[in-house]
Protein backbone atom coordinates (compact mmCIF):
# COMPACT_ATOMS: atom_id res chain seq x y z
CA UNK A 1 0.00 0.00 0.00
CA UNK A 2 1.36 3.36 -0.91
CA UNK A 3 1.03 5.78 1.45
CA UNK A 4 0.35 9.87 1.18
CA UNK A 5 1.47 12.19 4.27
CA UNK A 6 0.30 15.42 3.88
CA UNK A 7 1.60 18.23 6.06
CA UNK A 8 -0.08 21.70 6.04
CA UNK A 9 -0.93 24.00 8.32
CA UNK A 10 -4.65 24.82 6.48
CA UNK A 11 -7.23 21.82 8.15
CA UNK A 12 -9.20 22.63 5.08
CA UNK A 13 -6.53 22.03 2.77
CA UNK A 14 -5.42 18.72 4.87
CA UNK A 15 -9.28 17.61 4.28
CA UNK A 16 -9.97 18.38 1.18
CA UNK A 17 -6.48 16.47 -0.24
CA UNK A 18 -7.46 13.53 1.79
CA UNK A 19 -10.92 13.02 1.11
CA UNK A 20 -9.44 13.18 -3.17
CA UNK A 21 -6.66 10.81 -1.97
CA UNK A 22 -8.56 8.02 -0.23
CA UNK A 23 -11.22 7.98 -3.09
CA UNK A 24 -8.29 7.31 -5.47
CA UNK A 25 -7.34 4.72 -2.90
CA UNK A 26 -4.69 5.87 -1.36
CA UNK A 27 -3.30 5.31 2.41
CA UNK A 28 -3.59 9.24 3.60
CA UNK A 29 -1.91 10.04 6.83
CA UNK A 30 -1.58 14.24 7.62
CA UNK A 31 -0.64 16.38 9.73
CA UNK A 32 -0.67 20.51 10.26
CA UNK A 33 2.64 20.33 12.54
CA UNK A 34 6.12 19.48 10.98
CA UNK A 35 7.48 18.56 13.80
CA UNK A 36 4.91 16.05 14.59
CA UNK A 37 5.22 14.47 11.17
CA UNK A 38 9.23 14.31 11.45
CA UNK A 39 8.36 12.75 15.04
CA UNK A 40 5.93 10.19 13.59
CA UNK A 41 7.66 9.60 10.12
CA UNK A 42 8.74 5.86 9.30
CA UNK A 43 10.92 5.95 6.34
CA UNK A 44 10.43 1.71 5.26
CA UNK A 45 6.64 2.65 4.48
CA UNK A 46 6.20 3.13 0.86
CA UNK A 47 4.51 6.66 0.01
CA UNK A 48 5.23 10.11 -0.72
CA UNK A 49 4.63 13.54 0.91
CA UNK A 50 2.87 16.34 -0.08
CA UNK A 51 4.41 19.12 1.94
CA UNK A 52 3.04 23.01 2.53
CA UNK A 53 6.24 25.24 1.28
CA UNK A 54 5.26 28.17 3.77
CA UNK A 55 4.69 26.80 7.32
CA UNK A 56 5.37 27.88 10.93
CA UNK A 57 8.44 26.74 12.55
CA UNK A 58 9.74 24.65 9.66
CA UNK A 59 8.84 25.62 6.16
CA UNK A 60 8.26 22.82 3.51
CA UNK A 61 12.20 23.31 2.45
CA UNK A 62 13.70 22.53 5.71
CA UNK A 63 11.30 19.60 6.12
CA UNK A 64 12.70 18.52 3.03
CA UNK A 65 15.90 18.54 4.50
CA UNK A 66 15.79 17.17 7.64
CA UNK A 67 13.83 14.27 6.13
CA UNK A 68 16.54 13.24 4.53
CA UNK A 69 19.03 14.22 7.08
CA UNK A 70 16.96 12.33 9.44
CA UNK A 71 15.99 9.05 7.98
CA UNK A 72 19.09 8.99 5.65
CA UNK A 73 16.66 7.99 2.81
CA UNK A 74 14.82 9.73 -0.09
CA UNK A 75 11.35 10.46 0.40
CA UNK A 76 9.65 11.94 -2.94
CA UNK A 77 8.78 15.20 -2.01
CA UNK A 78 5.94 17.21 -3.83
CA UNK A 79 5.43 21.17 -2.78
CA UNK A 80 2.14 22.58 -2.60
CA UNK A 81 2.30 26.57 -2.10
CA UNK A 82 -0.36 29.43 -1.88
CA UNK A 83 2.37 31.80 -3.80
CA UNK A 84 3.91 30.79 -7.24
CA UNK A 85 7.67 31.95 -5.80
CA UNK A 86 9.87 30.84 -9.08
CA UNK A 87 13.40 30.82 -6.93
CA UNK A 88 12.01 28.73 -4.00
CA UNK A 89 10.60 26.25 -6.96
CA UNK A 90 13.81 25.89 -8.02
CA UNK A 91 15.45 25.41 -4.90
CA UNK A 92 12.73 22.70 -4.37
CA UNK A 93 13.73 20.93 -7.67
CA UNK A 94 17.09 21.33 -6.94
CA UNK A 95 17.18 19.43 -3.59
CA UNK A 96 14.88 16.81 -5.90
CA UNK A 97 11.11 17.19 -5.57
CA UNK A 98 8.65 15.67 -7.64
CA UNK A 99 6.60 18.68 -8.50
CA UNK A 100 5.91 22.29 -7.15
CA UNK A 101 2.58 22.80 -7.20
CA UNK A 102 0.20 26.18 -6.98
CA UNK A 103 -2.69 26.33 -4.81
CA UNK A 104 -5.92 26.02 -5.48
CA UNK A 105 -4.14 22.20 -6.61
CA UNK A 106 -5.39 20.75 -9.51
CA UNK A 107 -6.45 17.33 -8.94
CA UNK A 108 -5.22 16.21 -12.18
CA UNK A 109 -1.72 17.83 -11.26
CA UNK A 110 -1.78 16.62 -7.59
CA UNK A 111 -2.63 12.77 -8.82
CA UNK A 112 0.36 12.70 -12.21
CA UNK A 113 2.60 14.05 -9.69
CA UNK A 114 2.19 11.58 -6.96
CA UNK A 115 2.09 8.81 -9.36
CA UNK A 116 5.53 9.80 -10.57
CA UNK A 117 6.73 9.68 -7.10
CA UNK A 118 5.16 5.93 -6.53
CA UNK A 119 7.08 5.12 -9.40
CA UNK A 120 10.10 6.89 -8.02
CA UNK A 121 9.56 5.42 -4.70
CA UNK A 122 8.95 1.87 -6.23
CA UNK A 123 12.95 1.74 -8.06
CA UNK A 124 14.22 3.45 -4.86
CA UNK A 125 13.03 0.57 -2.55
CA UNK A 126 13.99 -1.84 -5.28
CA UNK A 127 17.79 -0.42 -5.66
CA UNK A 128 18.16 -0.17 -1.55
CA UNK A 129 16.75 -4.04 -1.75
CA UNK A 130 19.24 -4.94 -4.09
CA UNK A 131 22.23 -3.28 -2.35
CA UNK A 132 21.38 -4.74 0.82
CA UNK A 133 21.53 -8.27 -0.90
CA UNK A 134 24.81 -7.45 -2.32
CA UNK A 135 25.93 -6.36 1.22
CA UNK A 136 25.37 -9.33 2.87
CA UNK A 137 26.82 -11.61 0.08
CA UNK A 138 30.44 -9.53 0.91
CA UNK A 139 29.47 -10.02 4.51
CA UNK A 140 30.31 -13.84 3.73
CA UNK A 141 33.56 -13.29 1.78
CA UNK A 142 36.94 -13.92 3.90
CA UNK A 143 39.27 -11.29 4.05
CA UNK A 144 41.58 -12.98 1.14
CA UNK A 145 38.51 -13.72 -0.46
CA UNK A 146 37.59 -9.89 -0.41
CA UNK A 147 41.07 -9.55 -1.58
CA UNK A 148 41.51 -11.71 -4.43
CA UNK A 149 37.50 -9.19 -5.32
CA UNK A 150 39.93 -6.02 -4.97
CA UNK A 151 42.40 -7.17 -7.30
CA UNK A 152 39.76 -9.24 -9.73
CA UNK A 153 37.80 -5.41 -10.14
CA UNK A 154 41.07 -4.19 -10.81
CA UNK A 155 41.84 -6.36 -13.80
CA UNK A 156 44.60 -8.25 -12.43
CA UNK A 157 45.24 -11.63 -13.84
CA UNK A 158 45.31 -14.89 -11.23
CA UNK A 159 49.21 -14.72 -11.87
CA UNK A 160 49.54 -10.99 -10.88
CA UNK A 161 47.53 -11.60 -8.30
CA UNK A 162 49.39 -14.62 -6.70
CA UNK A 163 52.42 -12.31 -6.44
CA UNK A 164 50.68 -9.18 -5.04
CA UNK A 165 49.68 -11.39 -1.83
CA UNK A 166 52.15 -13.95 -2.03
CA UNK A 167 51.13 -17.21 -2.87
CA UNK A 168 51.19 -19.43 -5.97
CA UNK A 169 48.33 -19.02 -8.88
CA UNK A 170 46.82 -22.45 -7.67
CA UNK A 171 45.51 -20.76 -4.24
CA UNK A 172 44.45 -17.99 -6.39
CA UNK A 173 42.10 -19.74 -8.24
CA UNK A 174 40.46 -21.61 -5.25
CA UNK A 175 39.87 -18.45 -3.57
CA UNK A 176 38.34 -16.64 -7.11
CA UNK A 177 36.22 -19.64 -7.57
CA UNK A 178 34.81 -19.80 -3.82
CA UNK A 179 34.57 -15.73 -4.02
CA UNK A 180 32.37 -15.79 -6.93
CA UNK A 181 30.46 -18.45 -5.91
CA UNK A 182 29.29 -17.48 -3.21
CA UNK A 183 28.23 -13.64 -4.69
CA UNK A 184 26.38 -15.40 -6.91
CA UNK A 185 28.48 -14.34 -10.53
CA UNK A 186 29.69 -16.32 -13.02
CA UNK A 187 31.63 -13.79 -15.31
CA UNK A 188 34.11 -11.23 -14.55
CA UNK A 189 32.27 -8.80 -15.95
CA UNK A 190 29.12 -9.84 -13.61
CA UNK A 191 31.70 -9.51 -10.98
CA UNK A 192 32.36 -6.10 -11.75
CA UNK A 193 28.68 -4.33 -11.87
CA UNK A 194 28.36 -6.09 -8.65
CA UNK A 195 31.42 -3.98 -7.29
CA UNK A 196 29.96 -1.08 -8.85
CA UNK A 197 26.70 -1.55 -7.28
CA UNK A 198 28.37 -1.91 -3.88
CA UNK A 199 30.78 0.80 -4.36
CA UNK A 200 34.16 -1.26 -4.36
CA UNK A 201 36.16 1.02 -6.88
CA UNK A 202 38.44 -0.64 -9.18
Amino acid sequence: MFTVFIVDDDAGVLKALSRLLRARGYEVQSYTSPREFLAQHDATVPGCAVLDVAMPGLDGLELQHALTAAQGTHRPVIFITGKGDIPTSVRAMKAGAIDFLTKPVSDKDLLAAIARAEEQDARARQAHAELAEIQAKITTLTPREREVLTHVVAGRLNKQIAGDLGTVEKTIKVHRSRMMEKLGVRTVADLVRLAEKAGISK
